[in-house]
This record gives C-alpha cells, structure tokens and sequence, in this order.
C-alpha cells in the first residue's frame, strides 16, 4: 500500500544518514574508521554521578512513572546552576522544565506554540531540529544567517518587513552547531529589543554553554534584563557532563512558553527514569572539576586537529567553542561537493565527517568535524587525510 503521509513528504532524505550508512557498512568489513562525524562524547560521565544512579535504581520506589516536567529537586538544581553560572534568578516551578535532552524539548516546544502556516526564523546552516523541528509541526522556515554580522540584522528586518505572515518565532543557537560561532552579550541585547519591538518569541539552543575556549564562558541570553518577557533557553547534560544517552536536558526562561512546554509534555511523555534525574542533580550539584577537565581535553583536541590538519594540507580555522570544527573543503577539491568529499574521506581515507549541506544548502562548502576520538587518533585521521589528498593530487605543502 503506497501512503504519502503529510509529514513525511516534507522531510527530505537526511543526508548525514547517507554517510552514516557507509561508515557503519566500513565498520562491518573490519575497517577502522575514525569517525569524527557524530558528535557522540567519548568520555563517561563523573564516578559520583554513575554512582548515584546506581544508589536511587535500588530503591524498589524509583522505578514508577516520574513527573513530565521533571522532579522537583532537578529543577532546583538546574536554577541553582544558572544562578551560578550566569547570575540568572529563576523560579524552578514555574520557569524550569526538564526535558528528555535539548533536542527532544526543543521539538515538544514547537509542537505546543506553532500553528500550521506560522512563519520561523531559523539559522542555515544549523542543527536539524532547529528547522525540522517546526516543519513537523507544519510550520514554514525563513532561513537567517548563522555569522552574527550586519548580514544577520539585515536578515532579520528583511523578515518581519515582507514575509506573510509575519514570523513568530526565532531560533537562535550559540556556539554554533555546526559552525562554532559564538556571540557577546550585546549580541543578545540587541536581540531582545529586537523580539520585543517586533513581538517575537526567541528559542536559544545553548547546549555548548560549558565546551568554551581561550577564557572566553560563553553568555546566556536570559543575562539580558528583560530577557525572560520573550526568550526560552534550552541546555544539555551530554556534553557538559557526557550524559549523551542519558537524555536530560532543560528549557528555561518565560513562563508562559515553559507553561506550554509542560502541558504538551504532561500528554507526552512521563518524564525522565526517576534514578537519572537523581543522578542528573548530583551532576549539578556536585564538584564540577569534570567540567573544567573535560573543557581542557576538547581544547586540547581542537589544537592538536588543527595543527596536525594543517600540516595535511588543510587549514581548519580553530573553533572557539563547541566540540566540533566547521571546516571549508580544501580549494582544489570544492568542485566535489560537502557530501561526496565526506564519503570520498570515509571510504579512501576511513576518516568519517559530517557533510555541511545536512545542515542545510548554506552549509555547502563545508564538513563538520567532532573532536570525539582521542589525541592519537585525531593524529592518525590528518595522516589518512594526507594520504587521500596526495593521491588526489592535491598540495600538501602544510607538512
């Protein structure tokens, strides 16, 4: 039976799945493949975290349904966090929801506020539920530019001024997934008078807030006065503590679009396993050396990639912030295209990259590269890579 569900055709093939295809197919060979595409943390989470999770799982009581909009100490603890942190006050009733990561809060939060026909603002190139997020909930997109310059402004004037209708919703997502960019807070106050003015909501992605470099802590938007009356902010655990499939994660800010959130997650889902919340609070509330260990390891894998890359005979321009590098391909292999290079990377070279134009066509040009493999590793990759472009017959002067 052939069915054409709505949904589906308006989600495009995923190109990234493409590659992810052929590298687990390699893996399947025996291949060694050093897969620098998924931004899947490779360290586990602090021992007193694991630890607690093990303590609270023998409790015969934690094994029932939780709260959607997660515990209440998790939510204390998330607000002590950005009080910490940023020197934001918040409310952990009524401006704190916990989330099943920042992917799953970010999607639950378009179902509960857009409309079928509604006009969003999204980065391109950005992280896919920034866009796909909206178009399951049968939103449209405007793309906006990622590089927070005069171009971003005259984006955003452009939008309210002659788009029918007027958008409702802007997506902001700093440090970059994919590009690594980051922003001041200037940037951010600008921004809210922006929304204000224009009555926009603002849905800020700062799943990167902790993986900073050089001394530069990247800001939150809610350190603008006056931020709560239109933004949300949503953050993670998995890479700030490497609690990737673990699956915790917040959205923070105005009360009446955390109230929205809450009521579509109460349908939704039961919230996170009791024991996880648990030991998501004793990440939040106890030492935080991991934090600053595990900052100095992603700096230190960002040095090494660019300047063993760069002896290869590709220039990486070194990220400030995020686990990953937003790399343009090398000039005399451009013609090639974002997605056939990264599967000419896997299959000559075993190295896996992501394929900018996965995250939308702006991101032609350009793969994203995790920093999720080790020193020795990241070594290795650039001698593969340097072997594939000698073979290409590309210079690798670098060297």
């Amino acid at each position: 039976m052939d069915q054409q569900f709505y949904r589906m055709k308006r989600l495009p093939p995923y190109v990234i799945a493409e590659v992810n295809a052929m590298r687990a197919a390699a893996r399947a060979e025996g291949r060694d493949i050093i897969d620098l595409g998924m931004g899947n943390p490779d360290q586990p989470p602090p021992k007193h975290v694991i630890d607690k999770l093990c303590e609270v799982a023998q409790n015969p009581d934690a094994h029932g349904y939780s709260q959607s909009k997660g515990i209440p100490g998790l939510r204390k603890a998330q607000a002590n966090y950005y009080e910490r942190r940023f020197g934001v006050d918040l409310d952990p009733d009524n401006e704190v929801v916990v989330t099943l990561g920042s992917k799953e809060g970010l999607a639950s939060l378009a179902t509960a506020i857009t409309a079928p026909g509604d006009t969003i603002l999204a980065p391109n190139p950005s992280y896919p539920i920034h866009t796909f997020g909206f178009i399951i909930a049968g939103a449209s997109i405007r793309s906006v530019p990622t590089t927070p310059d005069e171009k971003y402004w005259e984006a955003l004037e452009a939008a309210v001024n002659f788009t029918v209708p007027r958008p409702t919703i802007l997506v902001v997502n700093f440090p970059s997934n994919p590009t690594a960019e980051v922003v001041d807070l200037d940037f951010y106050k600008k921004l809210v008078d922006w929304a204000k003015f224009h009555k926009v909501w603002i849905l800020s992605d700062l799943a990167y807030s902790e993986l900073y470099y050089d001394g530069k802590p990247t800001p939150s938007i809610l350190q603008v006065p006056g931020a709560k009356d239109v933004a949300v902010e949503f953050t993670s655990l998995s890479k700030t503590f490497g609690m990737a499939g673990w699956r915790i994660g917040f959205a923070v800010g105005n009360q009446t679009l955390i109230s929205a959130l809450a009521r579509v997650k109460s349908y939704i889902d039961y919230g996170a396993f009791t024991p996880i919340q648990a030991a998501a609070c004793a990440a939040l509330n106890g030492p935080q050396d991991f934090v600053e260990t595990n900052r100095e390891m992603y700096h230190k894998r960002r040095d090494v990639m660019v300047e063993a890359f760069g002896r290869a005979g590709w220039e990486i321009p070194p990220p400030p912030a995020s686990m990953f590098a937003w790399a343009p391909l090398p000039p005399a292999l451009k013609e090639m295209g974002s997605l056939e290079f990264s599967k000419q990377l896997l299959t000559k070279a075993e190295v896996a990259v992501a394929p900018g134009v996965g995250y939308g066509e702006d991101g032609e040009g350009y793969v994203r590269i995790a920093m999720v493999e080790n020193e020795q590793r990241l070594r290795q990759a650039a001698r593969n890579v340097k072997r594939y472009f000698q073979e290409m017959g590309v210079n690798t002067s670098g060297s």
